[in-house]
């Protein structure tokens, strides 16, 4: 567990961050649960991403994923699509520090080498989609306030509203984040991304499908809606594996330009 209620509390009173009200606690240490929900120690994952707006034709394309969660906090990642052919090993490596930015490197093949994504490209769009590269990093919990705005409804199903906002405005792409929170198992069943000047939503995540795999509940079929435009990307996965012992050469910049390296893995 990498962020325990206790220590996310002491740090806010310590650095005299605000904690003015049942709402901020509460919210402080929902954000924790989530952060910290039970999924593995690594797992290894092969998805489908669609790619589709208005007018057309959707585009699809086998993707794999690979995670590993380190004893010292850092989690590491690894995303490698194989079809269809113009985008067949492109890869992302990210690796998340406790209290620090995440390192990410982007490979093209065209372009045979490994490109570091620099802070001001976090807002870039990932292979065209409509996640951006700062949504495959995991955030702490520290660097937001967290507060619970109440119940609200996915669908037939309750949940808890829980309103991030970055404590600095310049760390990140997004003014706020609501998640609409299925408190059984931990899982946003929504996910609304607000950016500066705008009352409304610009982007919503909304999960379709879960499943307890290995005794972890997973996502399994996911919508990233852009409000504004129309488009979205889903991701449907059809395998995953946990606790495999994942090795840490996988997550190097050598496995991420050299895909030899990582088939050995996939689910």
């Amino acid at each position: 567990m990498k962020y325990p209620v206790l220590i996310t509390l002491l740090y806010i009173t310590l650095t005299g961050l605000p904690v003015l009200s049942s709402a901020s606690n509460d919210g402080t240490a929902l954000a924790v649960k989530l952060y910290n929900r039970p999924d593995g120690i690594d797992a290894a994952s092969r998805a489908t991403m669609v790619l589709s707006g208005k007018g057309n034709k959707p585009r699809q394309r086998t993707l794999y994923s690979y995670r590993v969660d380190k004893q010292n906090g850092e989690t590491w990642s690894l995303m490698r699509f194989t079809k269809p052919a113009d985008i067949n090993g492109t890869g992302l490596l990210t690796l998340d520090l406790p209290h620090d930015d995440s390192n990410q490197w982007i490979y093209l093949p065209a372009l045979d080498r490994a490109r570091r994504i620099s802070s001001s490209r976090k807002g870039g769009r990932f292979v065209g989609s409509d996640i951006v590269y700062e949504d495959l990093s995991k955030r702490d919990v520290e660097k937001d306030q967290h507060r619970i705005l109440g119940d609200g409804k996915v669908g037939k199903i309750t949940t808890t509203r829980l309103e991030s906002t970055p404590i600095d405005p310049d760390d990140s792409v997004y003014s706020k984040r609501v998640n609409w929170v299925h408190m059984n198992t931990l899982i946003p069943l929504q996910t609304d991304y607000y950016t500066s000047g705008n009352e409304n939503p610009v982007k919503r995540l909304k999960v379709k499908k879960i499943k307890k795999i290995q005794g972890f509940w997973t996502v399994l079929d996911s919508t990233v809606y852009d409000l504004e435009t129309g488009h979205q990307t889903r991701i449907v996965t059809q395998v995953i594996k946990y606790d495999q012992q994942l090795p840490d050469t996988l997550f190097s910049r050598q496995s991420l330009s050299d895909t030899r390296i990582e088939e050995n893995y996939r689910p």
